[in-house]
């Protein structure tokens, strides 16, 4: 299918997680993305993991299919040549214009400079927190309160999710403000200049849980509970050959395909009469929950993953086995295509959302699709994205600027050579 953002063309000047994951997406859905670097990359450049060699797997990963200017940007010059690489017009007008962000410091690129040179330019601005002062998932997380509330019970310190999901939230808004714009100056004419925090992003989404409201009640904040699913039941078991499974009751239908497919009716029956409780209430369930934990472990700690899996597959139970980033990697690696090829072609058609994609310098990468599926299609199709790499062809594509130029500002070392 025809990407829908092909056509486009997005200028990003950023570093770490969420601005880039913003462009990422945006480049598989189509658009070109020129990412502005300084001559010797961000300070994501070297960031971990690495390979053996020491290149960084985490910036070759995020900044994938991306054509990457390296310019000192310290420089006058290189400072006017970022602002007519953001502002430039192009052929369609309509298709360009469009500048993500989360520079600090850098005043050549503030939306008033860079507006009085391009009024309906579309710029979208990543931030720590509202006041433009510092902030990353880590820190941000850690003002949210959520870090109090996960790991194990009996631990009193507080425990930050190894996911960056602030980050990741903040990137896909960053998409939406661009699409927004893009709205906006179809119908319009106008440009836009979106600010999303990312100290914001997480607060507001806590908000949107009832989390906060939920703290304000008389029974006040909620406290540790390990893998317990709040307010319902649902927790990990060990089998006997010592793998966890997580077992999930959250419906009425799933409480009673788990009670039926361990065999225990008769008990659960015994013990609703016996405690004049109806297990089919989420809130009974959560009330018992370490009760109903006891019940359940002796049957899978008799039974292996194997057994598990055979038993309860297709029995209406949700459940899911506890892998490790080393299974999910091998198992993606047999069936992807990794090993130096692409699992489907150019487009990504017909693969699933993590496919191989070979680097010359990172070597064979796990890389994921983006998730929206089009026409029941994964958009893909990225390239590997080096340093610099595309600084000449894009400054003379995009801005007419000639080799006598371009040799020029490289010897006078403006550019990469």
């Amino acid at each position: 299918m025809t990407q829908p953002l092909s056509g486009f063309t997005v200028v990003e000047n950023d570093s770490f997680v969420a601005a880039p994951s913003a462009c990422l997406a945006l480049s598989q859905m189509g658009a070109e993305i020129i990412k502005i670097d300084p001559l010797k990359g961000g300070p994501d450049i070297d960031r971990w993991p690495i390979t053996a060699e020491g290149r960084s797997i985490y910036w070759g990963t995020l900044n994938r299919g991306k054509r990457s200017v390296a310019i000192d940007l310290r420089s006058e010059e290189g400072q006017e040549l970022a602002q007519s690489l953001i502002t430039a017009t192009g052929e369609d007008p309509a298709k360009t214009g469009i500048f993500i962000t989360n520079n600090v410091g850098r005043s050549f690129l503030t939306d008033d400079v860079l507006r009085a040179k391009r009024d309906d330019l579309i710029h979208v601005k990543v931030q720590g927190s509202a006041d433009g002062g510092p902030g990353v998932d880590y820190t941000v997380n850690a003002e949210t309160g959520i870090p109090g509330i996960t790991g194990p019970a009996e631990s009193p310190r507080p425990a930050n999710h190894a996911l960056p999901a602030w980050d990741l939230l903040c990137g896909q808004a960053a998409v939406t403000a661009v699409v927004s714009g893009l709205l906006q100056r179809s119908t319009t004419g106008q440009g836009t200049y979106a600010e999303i925090a990312l100290k914001d992003i997480a607060l507001s989404a806590v908000a949107n849980l009832g989390w906060y409201t939920e703290a304000l009640q008389p029974a006040g904040e909620r406290e540790k509970h390990g893998n317990h699913i709040f307010g319902t039941f649902g927790t990990d078991f060990t089998t006997s050959d010592h793998r966890s499974v997580m077992i999930t009751a959250i419906t009425r239908r799933q409480w009673q395909a788990l009670v039926e497919s361990t065999g225990m009716t008769a008990v659960v029956e015994a013990l609703q009469t016996a405690l004049g409780i109806d297990l089919s209430q989420e809130e009974a369930r959560y009330a018992q929950r370490e009760t109903l934990e006891a019940l359940f472990k002796p049957w899978f700690a008799a039974r292996t993953l194997d057994q598990v899996t055979a038993e309860l597959t297709g029995s209406g139970v949700l459940w899911a086995p506890y892998r490790s980033i080393g299974e999910v990697a091998r198992e993606a690696a047999g069936t992807s295509g990794a090993g130096g090829s692409t699992a489907s072609g150019a487009d990504g058609a017909g693969a699933g959302v993590i496919r191989g994609l070979a680097s010359e310098q990172l070597g064979d990468m796990l890389v994921g699709a983006n998730p929206i599926r089009f026409d029941g299609e994964y958009l893909s199709g990225e390239q590997p994205t080096v340093l610099g790499e595309a600084t000449h062809e894009v400054l003379s594509e995009k801005l007419g600027l000639t080799q006598t130029e371009l040799g020029r500002l490289s010897d006078s070392g403006v550019l990469n050579s």
